[in-house]
């Protein structure tokens, strides 16, 4: 027989709204999640869910885009504004790649494939 998963406890914490409709993330939420500059704010149903959203410093993909501008020819100036363009696109696209994973998976369709997924290879 199976045993249930045990659920990590809630923790509840009541906090103001300012009259410019703010809030204050409690600090030892704040750190334990790791929020930074940003956050995602997402409506489900009647909770508001607010989720950190790592910084673009972070290094995702920089190594990749660095490497397929020197390839282009890039240096420089050029190559640290061309670096900073490319960098800003990688979220966007990364949320319209869940969009539409989502859409798929919430869609009629039995056992998508990665293709149909995440595009062609």
């Amino acid at each position: 027989m199976a045993t249930a998963a045990k659920e990590k406890p809630m923790e509840r914490k009541l906090i103001r709204i300012s009259s410019k409709r703010q809030v204050t993330i409690p600090q030892r939420y704040f750190d334990r999640l790791g929020f930074g500059q940003e956050a995602e704010c997402l409506l489900r149903g009647d909770e508001l869910i607010l989720r950190p959203i790592a910084s673009q410093s972070d290094g995702a993909f920089s190594e990749q885009i660095l490497a397929d501008l020197i390839a282009q020819g890039y240096s420089g100036e050029a190559l640290l504004e061309r670096f900073k363009a490319e960098q800003k696109k990688i979220r966007p696209a990364v949320m319209r790649m869940i969009e539409d994973a989502d859409a798929l998976a919430a869609s009629d369709q039995k056992d998508p494939s990665l293709d149909d997924l995440f595009g062609e290879a």
